[in-house]
């Protein structure tokens, strides 16, 4: 179906001042990036428990995961290039409000079809983070957008990180359920508050809607320094996926023999981390984008070097996390601060370029990261993450030669 083009008289909404880091708008758009995100992650820790209350083997679960994996790279490919056409808000507010609605399916699923068909929806439309990442790009003062970017990455992130322990917990007072029904309540008042706050703003291309997922591609094809950021990026993801894939393996055994509870509370050592590294769009705005790339892609590498080398102690592992953390999600932050420079018109379609390598990233990751630690426990884990940021870090190497920014 071809998207109408729109006449110019409809851009004609009302002007806001450039967004600062001290809006309110701008911790608006953070929160409700990491509600949406966290929607992705909630089911993880519960594969056991669904497993048993669905009655179906941990094999057949574990697709769980891979269906809300698949409907979140759909939904990056067919979604969020939306954000360069549509009105955003009115964008925003609807995929919300369908998330909440899938959340809800969830909630009441019977049986394990119902919930793999709530969870494909729920990846689906989850991507509304990839939509207000590139708006607060667009509605941000020039001169702070990497700072404005940064804090509403650190929302993001942190509703990554947090939204496993939040499950956890919520499903051991109140059962699994629970966890859909609260997630359900929170999308439906963030797509309420997101109407009211938002300003309105459409996309300033014209395209019609096949030609504007064809853009992504010639997009991919004609900008170096998208490519060159995919790469970080990529790289990094997977690396970052490798770590907290196995973790639970190595937490769950001798020497800790940790419960569930007590790893999913290592994903507030990774939220630390995490608001660290929001401070790298504030790096990228005073023009020091490409040697903090290098020094964050190098502590990716040396957190995995710690953790291997000292795995049976407690602080190697907690200083592991945080090093990871900064380093990835200040890398993340500063691939994100430069792909925006590059077309004000395609700021979603740079998006989704770029998030759907990303992703894939970490589907490398998280996939491969099981099977290492089957065959070759941690330190086969510490050398897979490692070579995935030693890849990163050694590509980085190749821009002091090209002198990209």
């Amino acid at each position: 179906m071809t998207i109408q083009k729109h006449d110019s008289e409809d851009q004609s909404f009302p002007k806001i001042p450039p967004l600062k880091t001290g809006n309110l708008l701008v911790y608006v758009m953070a929160v409700a990036c990491g509600v949406a995100v966290a929607n992705l992650y909630y089911a993880q820790p519960l594969l056991h428990t669904l497993a048993q209350g669905f009655g179906t083997s941990e094999g057949t679960t574990g697709l769980i995961v891979t269906m809300t994996q698949l409907g979140y790279v759909i939904g990056l490919t067919l979604i969020v290039p939306l954000g360069d056409l549509l009105e955003r808000r009115r964008l925003i507010t609807i995929v919300s409000s369908v998330t909440a609605v899938a959340l809800a399916g969830a909630a009441i699923s019977p049986g394990i079809g119902s919930f793999l068909f709530a969870c494909l929806v729920i990846g689906f439309t989850a991507v509304v983070a990839q939509v207000l990442v590139p708006f607060a790009a667009a509605l941000a003062a020039d001169e702070q957008r990497g700072a404005v970017i940064g804090r509403v990455m650190a929302g993001l992130l942190l509703g990554i990180l947090l939204a496993r322990t939040v499950s956890g917990f919520i499903a051991d007072a109140y059962g699994w359920r629970a966890v859909f029904w609260l997630a359900t309540a929170c999308m439906l008042v963030q797509s309420a508050v997101l109407w009211r706050m938002l300003p309105q703003s459409r996309g300033e291309t014209r395209l019609c809607y096949p030609a504007l997922i064809r853009s992504v591609f010639i997009l991919f094809r004609e900008e170096p320094l998208l490519r060159r950021r995919i790469v970080y990026g990529t790289c990094g993801f997977a690396a970052f996926s490798v770590f907290w894939t196995s973790l639970a393996f190595l937490l769950a055994r001798p020497p800790y023999g940790y419960s569930d509870s007590v790893i999913g509370l290592f994903g507030l050592i990774g939220a630390a981390g995490a608001l660290s590294a929001s401070f790298a769009g504030q790096i990228h705005d005073r023009g020091g984008t490409q040697p903090a790339t290098g020094i964050l892609l190098a502590l990716v590498v040396i957190a995995f070097v710690i953790m291997g080398v000292y795995s049976t102690h407690l602080t190697a592992i907690i200083v592991g996390v945080v090093l990871l953390d900064i380093g990835q999600q200040g890398s993340h932050i500063l691939n994100q601060s430069v792909i925006y420079t590059l077309n004000s018109e395609a700021r979603s379609r740079i998006t989704t370029a770029y998030m759907t390598c990303f992703f894939f990233g970490g589907v490398i990751g998280s996939a491969s990261s099981g099977y290492v630690f089957e065959f070759g426990g941690w330190p086969g884990v510490t050398w897979l993450g490692g070579m995935f940021g030693g890849i990163a870090f050694l590509y980085w190497l190749t821009e002091l030669r090209t002198c990209h920014v």
